[in-house]
């Protein structure tokens, strides 16, 4: 149990088809809240920072809220570096503890993405940390990383290559999911899952889980999707809490009291948590 690597984490769900709730936190009352959540459900869970986050706090200072809140944590969990395409932030968190990084070259070619992973695996390995590779654009703007315009989807045989050729530990393809809000239900490519599990073995990331449904979270998992990322639903869910609690408070009371605001925003996301792991079905997994 404990902070775990993340290898550890998905290989276990890939084997077993599970997904394991990958939550984006921005500051340390949803760090808390989505760990608290996790051991509530005995489900292991893959705690994601961006590099907003990461520049707004300084990786020490994040890092040190991490370490604190994990001690003695009795589910397994990891610390992920979601979307960054800045090698020097990179090294920065690696150097600091991140166990996990995801190394955002989509906008690049192909081959220098590739030979820029290659390298950044040979770093992580250095520290005992793992990488997450993609060479397509997940669709959608998220912490004012990516393009809203649809990427050209590469090949089977050149998302193969670039799995063997720099040897990333979980892969995330374009299927046709977008960060952000869906308008309508997407039109995904599960197919391609299927190919590049059956090719590679690769545990595959599903980026956009905000807003699927639960038919296609199912089916996806069931392909190899053992990483699920949620970044959009957490940002609603405290927004949303922070608004419904202070429109509560300000017209019958009008006392303003932030422990009372913290602790209810901090049991939704803690709720949210559970009904994810239990819709992934990881919950129970850690026990």
């Amino acid at each position: 149990m404990a902070v775990v690597s993340l290898k550890e984490i998905v290989d276990a769900a890939f084997d077993e088809r599970y997904g394991v709730p990958a939550i984006n936190i921005v500051n340390d009352l949803s760090l808390e809240a989505v760990l608290a959540g996790a051991v509530e459900a005995r489900s292991p869970l893959i705690v994601q920072t961006s590099v907003k986050t990461v520049k707004a706090y300084g990786s020490k200072v994040l890092f040190g809220m991490w370490k604190t809140m994990t001690e003695g944590i009795e589910v397994p969990v990891a610390l992920h570096l979601d979307h960054c395409p800045e090698r020097d932030v990179i090294t920065d968190c690696l150097e600091q503890g991140w166990n996990s990084v995801l190394f955002d070259a989509s906008t690049m070619p192909v081959e220098e993405n590739q030979r820029q992973t290659v390298e950044v695996v040979a770093e992580a390995r250095r520290y005992g940390a793992h990488v997450e590779g993609e060479i397509e654009s997940i669709t959608g703007v998220e912490d004012g990383i990516g393009s809203d315009t649809e990427s050209h989807r590469q090949s089977l045989e050149t998302a193969v290559r670039f799995i063997e050729t720099t040897g990333v530990d979980v892969f995330a393809p374009a299927i046709g999911n977008a960060h952000g809000v869906y308008s309508a239900r997407p039109d995904l490519d599960f197919e391609r899952v299927t190919q590049l599990v059956d090719a590679t073995r690769t545990p595959i990331a599903l980026h956009g889980g905000s807003g699927l449904a639960d038919d296609q979270f199912a089916d996806l998992i069931a392909r190899g999707c053992a990483k699920v990322n949620i970044s959009t639903q957490l940002k609603i869910t405290f927004m949303q809490s922070n608004l419904r609690f202070l429109r509560e408070t300000a017209e019958p009371t009008d006392k303003w009291d932030p422990p009372s605001l913290f602790r209810a925003v901090r049991q939704d996301l803690v709720d949210m948590t559970g009904a994810l792991a239990r819709k992934f079905g990881s919950a129970g997994k850690a026990s």
